[in-house]
């Protein structure tokens, strides 16, 4: 089979059946794994449990029907032993964690559970019994930890996305390291039912993919509110969807650990951000690194202890981990306190810096080491692999690594986008903006953006509501401020489908069009907007008569929620669809108008 299968040529496989569910066995038996990614590969057993379910049920309606994955080996999958790569820890998973869950009733099918740093402590990807995982680009490297094993499998194209986890970076600076997509989503939009934890308070399970769109995809099947899940949130219905004020943040105080293949990478990402549209203005970063350090130096590190200590003792693990839980014995229940104040305080700050800019953009890791580097000085240089991931998951903040340049050395550089919580929609977004304008292969294959970007598929949620806006609401005029003082968000300007007629209606302040569907009429020009669900209503209830909203079908055929007009309203008015749209319209009346002076 070819490698680096999207998920839409895996479903192009399956359509044309040039690639079928027993496929499988072969493949996954032709998995190499030379380079420590996986610690266990699925058995025929275990591949046709899951297969037998798929034979009984109709793959048209399952989205990921026969698609393979991989799954960090610190989340359960049934049937499969967990390990958190430490053998004295494993145990048979009896259930599914939640997101495997749902995935498995999507029609994908978990292939193997992937190596990782030890109870996910680490950013490395060394500390593992199981073996070091290489770098997809070259094996002398670090491959970036936590969720080694799982960036890659996708990279080296074995599997079209992974499950990760993320505590302080482990879900992008894997990313980074082979040149892949890490989605780190907002704490608690993904249920952790089913992880063994890390940091339990700020643990969230992470996606890596080839590109934007599947991992996006991905995340629209593995969310939701999970009651089971005591730090399970609700997602706001009260936030936009795409970011508005074209405004980057980048850090002030930049450290690469003199790696001027880093510095020059991230020099390159600023051009490459401005090239879509975005200001960049430098911020002081003090306060991010002072969160970032307070991570493993304060308090914190004692939840990683009451994790490990629940299964082992500390003599059971790996030296490293060992030595870094052990920290916990130096503090007191008075310091656990204190540090929570400490990053309640720097958090606030934070997310008011931000306020100010749609994404803070980093480099997804400072520097890159071998391997042999990090062995000989394992706490030092795994710290430096943190000094832009760290705070996010404290501060409460979302957060998209991607793909930003291979080095002159061979290596891959990535950068990450980070904003508020909630704005995961708003970060595909630009993450899909930000791979258009790139022109480089994907993990370390040799095929380029066309082939895995091209053309993107609409980032899209139930969280909102398409609007199509045809008159006074449109960019610029009078009543566009109902829209965007509600987190509008302008989604395309387009056509309605050629079955409309558009009126400019009498005695309306603002002056008002009415539109109309009718069996043969026009094509009209419209903008569609996207509108949370929480604000859609303030907008209705400001809908005079004869206006309201009902139902309008786009020139593509699909249809939104739209301005339409009572009929009564429609008798003595004028129709203008000749015009194809009320800016024409009005753009002609004042033309008319001008003249007649």
């Amino acid at each position: 089979m070819q490698e680096f299968w999207t998920l839409q040529d895996w479903r192009t496989a399956y359509q044309e059946k040039y690639f079928e569910l027993d496929d499988l066995y072969a493949y996954v038996t032709s998995i190499d794994n030379h380079n420590h990614a996986w610690i266990s590969l699925a058995s025929r057993e275990q591949l046709q449990q899951q297969i037998d379910v798929l034979n009984h049920q109709d793959s048209k309606v399952l989205p990921l029907y026969g698609i393979p994955f991989a799954v960090k080996d610190n989340i359960d999958v049934a049937g499969f032993y967990t390990t958190a790569a430490c053998p004295d820890a494993a145990y048979m998973a009896e259930q599914d964690a939640t997101v495997v869950a749902k995935l498995k009733q999507a029609g994908a099918i978990v292939i193997g559970k992937t190596n990782l740093d030890q109870f996910a402590t680490g950013l490395v990807g060394i500390r593992s019994p199981y073996g070091a995982v290489q770098n997809s680009f070259n094996p002398e490297y670090i491959s970036g930890g936590s969720s080694s094993g799982s960036s890659v499998a996708v990279a080296k194209g074995q599997v079209p996305f992974a499950l990760g986890t993320d505590t302080a970076g482990s879900g992008r600076v894997p990313a980074g390291h082979n040149n892949i997509v890490g989605l780190k989503p907002t704490k608690g939009w993904f249920s952790s039912q089913g992880l063994i934890p890390a940091c339990r308070l700020i643990d969230v399970i992470s996606i890596f993919a080839l590109n934007v769109d599947d991992a996006w995809e991905v995340a629209q099947i593995m969310q939701g509110y999970d009651a089971g899940d005591d730090y399970s949130r609700h997602h706001p219905e009260n936030v936009a969807a795409s970011f508005s004020k074209y405004k980057i943040a980048i850090p002030k105080q930049l450290q690469f650990y003199d790696d001027v293949e880093s510095h020059y990478a991230f020099q390159q990402a600023i051009l490459k951000i401005k090239q879509l549209g975005y200001k960049v203005e430098a911020i002081d970063f003090s306060i991010f690194n002072e969160l970032a350090a307070s991570l493993y130096n304060k308090a914190w590190v004692a939840e990683r202890t009451v994790a490990v200590e629940r299964l082992v003792t500390r003599e059971q693990c790996h030296p490293v981990i060992a030595q870094i839980i052990a920290q916990a014995d130096q503090f007191k229940a008075t310091d656990v306190m204190q540090a929570e104040y400490d990053r309640a305080h720097l958090q606030r700050q934070i997310q008011t810096v931000l306020a100010n800019y749609d994404a803070l953009m980093v480099p997804t890791a400072p520097t890159i080491y071998t391997i042999e580097a990090v062995e000989a000085d394992p706490i030092n240089k795994n710290s430096q692999m943190g000094a832009y991931t760290n705070f996010v998951n404290l501060a409460d903040l979302s957060a998209l690594a991607l793909p930003n340049v291979i080095r002159a050395d061979g290596l891959p550089s990535g950068v990450t986008f980070i904003a508020p919580a909630w704005q995961d929609q708003a970060l595909a977004r630009l993450g899909q903006q930000w791979q258009e304008l790139s022109n480089l292969a994907v993990g370390c294959s040799v095929q380029t953006n066309a082939k895995f970007y091209q053309p993107s598929l609409p980032i899209e949620s139930s969280h909102y509501v398409r609007l199509a806006v045809v008159g006074a609401h449109l960019s610029g005029m009078p009543l566009n401020f109902q829209l965007t003082t509600r987190q509008g968000v302008l989604l395309q300007k387009t056509q309605t489908s050629a079955h409309y007629q558009l009126y400019a209606l009498n005695n309306t302040t603002p002056p008002k069009p009415g539109l109309q569907y009718v069996e043969q009429g026009d094509c009209i020009a419209v903008e569609v907007w996207e509108i949370p669900n929480a604000l859609f209503g303030a907008i209705v209830a400001e809908v005079p008569a004869p206006l309201g909203i009902g139902n309008v079908q786009l020139q593509d055929g699909s249809w939104v929620k739209g301005f339409i007009c009572e009929a009564y309203a429609l008798q003595d008015a004028i129709n203008i669809s000749h015009f194809g749209g009320w800016r024409n319209y009005i753009a002609a009346s004042q033309s008319s108008s001008q003249a007649s002076r």
